[in-house]
């Protein structure tokens, strides 16, 4: 430390993600941070270096054979600096500021590297540091023989399948013996090009944990990841902040983004996790970009980016939507805003906006990932959808549209979006199973998702990929464009849900559960009238709209009390409360977050057991799965807790009342597909908890 000067970056052996790196500034918290990181490392050790905050930070993703064979995958550009962990990163590919000579430099280092640590057959990822002036030094910083997240990421950005071709190249093959994926007729030994932008995004959840500190650094903090296909930056951009499901439309023009000077400053300075918003508020409020660079360290090109999307915004916003001329609504369209974006603008309706596009004959059009930039004919559907100015052929207009429509009968799987708490990989586990069941029946099947690390996007599972934002605008258009027999919500978790209601306002058929069942499941109040009507014992409740109503309803129950807001998942928002203060702390605080969502107050069931059936219905024959006790009392999640399949306490008149209440409201819901009940049993009563008629 005393060799290289502050500020250090500690980085213990053998972990990942980053745990137990810290930045030291100064040396007062240098032993601190050096026993963290000792800690950390399972073999007590660390590597010292001296940071380079705000340097900019590159991948790239190599193969190699036993032959010695290399290729470079794909290059990767962090538009966040040095000091942020990379999977903490909003991540671009291919780079987009890297000059030629730094990037043969840097293939040259990477093949070195390579080759230096052992003569291996395999992925490898290398990283590397770039001095942000003209003189453009690099740095490598670290090389992972092996698969890494950048793999699975680089994977999805250019259709190159690196695990399986390195699991190949591991038992012998060679690089030239092998064929690619998608064309089926060039050599894996060709390098992949890339006719697009791909942008990815990490999804964080601080919301579930009150209090804690929402700045990134060098410990990964990030729970999912989104990535989007867009023809630039810009509309790569728009569509990944789209597929995040955080209540944003985009970069943007959605009444959201922070005004006040100082917060702007303070979340510039200190990166938090919205700063990709916060860039573009900085933008809007007159900030100059020289300015944002000197905090923020980013690259002046993306800043440029950002600014020229707020350039589009006040253009549109001169204007109304009778006056709106075509090639600005057709620019718009091409930089990633959406229908709902430009409607906020405008001052007008989503629904308003779409018409007129169509009156101006703007429509999407769906471009190949085909690994070679259309040189080759590709036989895998792997599409993304894009905005492309007609051109004229024979007098008449037209946009190429790559996405060729078959006769066959077609069911659309609606993905699960990105990785949360409460909602993971076990969804695009159900999706992914759907998806194969549907193909086996003859159906032609079509996947919407924008997960890179999910299974439901690799490009050969569905008959047809749409690597999309699982957003309205984004799935009505593919539904017009295939017109499929229906739609699948009950696999892809609340983000699916979450659009059943607009997909049976259109007239657009729900396969499976229909909308009107998984409503009243969802909607707490309403379920409890059924269970009422179908003398199924109840925890007693009462619903709320605002905190009034829940304090009166307060003095008929007696607290402890369970509050649980409608329509959510992974327990957003649900707390056991104690007394008054609580209650209306509690109620404010969801309503803020969730307006308008109906409340359910019911009596928490103290010491009681919980436990839960999982079970399959067409509708009239239920059929019960299995049925697990929780070990953890009721009032832990579901998730959360330790379970036991089978049960271990429960005793034969229990558990014949757990599967009458699950037959009666399996066939109350009409449930043709999943269902899963939970129950909670105190003096051999089996009380609901609720119901989710769906994966």
């Amino acid at each position: 430390a005393q060799k290289f000067g502050f500020p250090l970056v500690i980085r213990p052996s053998f972990t990942l993600g980053g745990s137990g790196a810290s930045v030291v500034q100064d040396k007062e918290s240098f032993d601190k941070l050096l026993q963290r990181g000792l800690e950390a490392s399972p073999i007590h050790e660390v590597l010292i270096d001296k940071a380079l905050l705000g340097w900019k930070e590159f991948e790239l993703e190599l193969l190699r054979d036993k032959n010695d064979n290399v290729i470079i995958i794909c290059s990767i550009e962090n538009m966040d600096p040095m000091g942020i962990h990379t999977g903490d990163s909003i991540t671009v590919a291919p780079a987009m500021t890297l000059s030629d000579t730094a990037y043969q430099r840097m293939r040259d280092m990477a093949i070195k590297m390579m080759r230096s640590i052992g003569n291996f057959a395999g992925g490898c990822n290398v990283q590397f540091a770039m001095s942000p002036d003209e003189e453009e030094h690099l740095i490598a910083i670290e090389i992972n023989p092996r698969v890494s997240r950048s793999s699975a990421l680089a994977s999805k950005a250019t259709g190159y399948p690196i695990a399986k071709i390195a699991a190949k190249l591991a038992i012998g093959y060679h690089l030239d013996e092998l064929k690619n994926q998608i064309t089926k007729t060039t050599s894996a030994l060709f390098e992949p090009t890339l006719d697009y932008v791909i942008v990815k995004i990490p999804r964080w959840n601080f919301d579930k944990f009150e209090g804690s500190e929402r700045t990134i650094g060098l410990q990964m903090k990030s729970v999912g990841e989104v990535m989007a296909i867009g023809r630039s930056f810009q509309e790569a951009l728009h569509k990944a902040t789209q597929s995040l499901e955080i209540k944003r439309n985009g970069i943007g023009a959605d009444g959201k983004g922070y005004t006040d000077y100082n917060i702007i400053i303070d979340k510039l300075v200190n990166p938090s996790w919205d700063r990709v918003f916060v860039i573009y508020d900085a933008i809007k409020i007159g900030m100059s970009l020289q300015k944002i660079h000197q905090l923020t360290k980013i690259d002046y090109w993306f800043l440029k980016q950002y600014e020229s999307l707020y350039l589009i915004e006040k253009e549109i916003s001169k204007h109304t939507l009778a006056n709106l001329p075509k090639y600005l609504m057709l620019e718009a369209k091409q930089k990633g805003y959406g229908d709902r974006q430009i409607a906020h603008m405008l001052g007008c309706l989503e629904s308003q906006v779409y018409k007129k596009r169509k009156e101006l004959n703007i429509h999407r059009v769906y471009k190949l990932v085909d690994t070679c930039a259309a040189e080759f004919q590709a036989e895998t559907p792997y599409y993304y959808s894009t905005f492309e100015n007609n051109i004229q052929v024979n007098g008449q207009a037209f946009a190429e549209n790559e996405s060729i429509v078959s006769a066959k009968k077609k069911i659309v799987v609606l993905g699960s979006g990105p990785n949360r708490i409460g909602q993971g990989i076990e969804f695009d586990y159900c999706c992914v199973h759907g998806v194969l069941a549907a193909k086996e029946c003859g159906y032609e099947t079509i996947m919407i998702n924008c997960n890179p690390e999910t299974v439901s996007t690799d490009f050969d599972i569905a008959d047809k990929l749409y690597f999309e934002p699982v957003f309205w605008e984004h799935i009505y258009d593919i539904i017009q464009h295939e017109k499929p027999e229906g739609v699948i919500v009950q696999l892809g978790g609340q983000t699916a849900l979450k659009l059943a209601e607009k997909l049976d306002k259109y007239g657009i058929k729900i396969i499976g559960t229909s909308f009107k069942a998984l409503d009243l499941a969802e909607d707490r109040g309403q379920f409890s009238k059924l269970l009422q009507k179908l003398k199924i014992p109840y925890p007693q409740f009462g619903t709320a709209t605002s905190a009034e109503e829940a304090l009166l309803i307060a003095d008929k129950l007696d607290f402890p009390l369970l509050v649980r807001p409608s329509y959510v998942l992974g327990g957003q928002g649900m707390k056991i409360v104690i007394n008054k203060d609580d209650l209306e702390k509690h109620v404010v605080h969801i309503l803020k977050n969730i307006p308008n969502n109906v409340l359910l107050l019911d009596h928490y069931l103290d010491g009681a057991i919980e436990a839960e059936a999982d079970a399959i219905c067409d509708g009239e024959d239920v059929y019960i799965i299995g049925i697990m006790e929780h070990i953890e009392p009721c009032g832990i999640h579901s998730g959360d807790s330790n379970a036991t399949l089978p049960p271990f306490n429960l005793g034969e008149f229990v558990l014949q009342q757990l599967r009458d209440h699950t037959v009666k409201i399996a066939k109350a819901l009409k449930t043709v597909g999943l269902i899963n009940i939970q129950f909670a049993i105190k003096d051999d009563v089996v009380y609901i908890i609720e119901a989710n008629p769906r994966a």
